[in-house]
């Protein structure tokens, strides 16, 4: 049987991230883990600290028995995800994906694609429903109801 205590969820608060949210607290109901939220800001990005934090705190299960913690993190988001994945012993990383193909994804590059080569551990990429659009830029924190 697979072991899973740990798992991680990156977000950009994108709905992307979102969706990729209600699979990792499945996993996390399933298997009994713990969750941690972790976003990580890249120097120059819009909003300080303060506010990804605050923004960070407000992702929370709603389902109290899931022990849940966040973690603010500086830098290149994959190499950042895949340095903590490693360090905290997580068992999988669940991570929301755009689904670009092609020449989009060849200029713009894949956080979700980079943690998968860089990454200690297992690591699920969600995308969206095909057809379901997406918000290109970061929304406020998700919540169970999607929103």
């Amino acid at each position: 049987m697979i072991r899973v205590t740990k798992i991680l969820y990156p977000t950009d608060f994108s709905s992307y991230s979102n969706q990729a949210y209600f699979h990792a607290v499945g996993l996390a109901e399933t298997y009994g883990a713990s969750l941690t939220v972790v976003y990580v800001h890249t120097p120059g990005s819009p909003g300080d600290k303060a506010h990804w934090q605050n923004q960070l705190e407000q992702v929370r299960p709603s389902n109290p028995k899931i022990p849940v913690s966040h973690v603010l993190l500086e830098g290149d988001p994959a190499t950042e995800i895949a340095r903590f994945a490693a360090d905290a012993g997580i068992d999988v990383i669940v991570i929301g994906t755009r689904g670009r193909t092609g020449v989009d994804r060849l200029v713009l590059g894949s956080v979700a694609e980079r943690v998968m080569r860089e990454a200690p551990c297992s690591v699920l990429v969600v995308k969206l429903p095909k057809g379901a659009g997406g918000a290109e830029r970061p929304i406020s924190a998700c919540a169970e109801t999607g929103g």
